[in-house]
């Protein structure tokens, strides 16, 4: 009976820690929504809290039918899909091979991959090499230099690690090379943790804007999140509207909340529909191998 109370005290604790998270992280979120739908006056005498003030959608519909930003918004889109596909492609076929014992210089591949997350040549390296190789200012700059992340090939290669070999040997057995193994055997039992990494990929490359900061200057290829950069150092500046290309006249603090929803809300929704694969995904890869 003590056990019992213990464990319902103990549920009732997390519950509380779970829902003390969830404010945290919705708050926030909340409270730009709000300020996205208030009218500026509101904003400008500090009423708006999580609640909208003079409900007021010309902050969206000025996002909406600016074609800068709309294009901005698709063209992420397309990095997104794009750079995850290559990513993941990428990934496969480096972590596939060492799960093999038999690989010839399988230790010194492995050692090799994992020096390169604790050092790094840096940005400057980076950036003449990009020169050199003729990637600068052009879209694959934003794809290729990145797209292979060593954390993730880990999980990936653990995940393979923990498909019985038995499979693999019946498979080579009846004749079948190792792409076919990898294709038909593989990758359908591996679908966890290709949802996972999907989601890694994707969030790292919507949310990113530091490549794109460094390494193009053309503003047609511009993401998402450099846009916003932009317009988040500038929103007191009345310039601003030309320099991005907006076709409305200055940027106000609503102007730049409804920008900060839709860079934010297209990515939060793709994660409900990967959510089971995620749990399954992290959790055998990170115990598996």
């Amino acid at each position: 009976m003590i056990n019992s109370n213990s464990s319902k005290i103990g549920d009732w604790i997390v519950a509380f820690l779970c829902f003390l998270l969830i404010l945290v992280c919705l708050l926030p979120m909340l409270n730009v929504l709000a300020r996205s739908l208030s009218t500026p006056e509101a904003l400008i005498r500090n009423e708006v809290l999580l609640w909208p003030v003079g409900l007021n959608f010309e902050a969206y519909q000025t996002v909406l039918t600016d074609s800068v930003y709309t294009w901005s918004l698709v063209w992420t889109a397309i990095l997104t899909i794009i750079g995850t596909v290559v990513s993941l492609i990428l990934t496969t076929i480096c972590a596939y091979p060492l799960t093999y014992d038999h690989l010839k210089g399988r230790k010194f591949f492995n050692t090799l991959i994992i020096f390169t997350m604790y050092f790094s040549a840096g940005t400057i390296p980076m950036y003449l090499l990009l020169k050199d190789l003729s990637l600068l200012n052009k879209p694959p700059v934003l794809i290729l230099p990145y797209c292979l992340s060593v954390f993730n090939m880990i999980i990936m290669r653990s995940f393979f690690y923990g498909i019985p070999e038995s499979l693999r040997e019946s498979a080579e057995i009846d004749g079948a090379g190792p792409i076919r193994i990898l294709i038909n055997i593989y990758l359908p039992l591996s679908t966890s943790v290709i949802a996972t990494l999907s989601l890694f990929y994707a969030v790292g490359r919507w949310n990113g804007f530091s490549d794109a900061l460094m390494f193009m200057n053309k503003r047609e290829y511009y993401p998402i999140q450099l846009l916003l950069y932009n317009i988040l150092n500038n929103i007191n500046q009345i310039e601003v509207a030309t320099q991005e290309g907006f076709t409305s006249p200055g940027l106000s603090a609503t102007l730049k909340s409804a920008t900060v929803m839709f860079a934010t809300v297209p990515i939060l929704m793709v994660y409900p529909w990967l959510q089971k694969y995620f749990i399954t995904g992290v959790t055998i890869g990170a115990v598996k191998g």
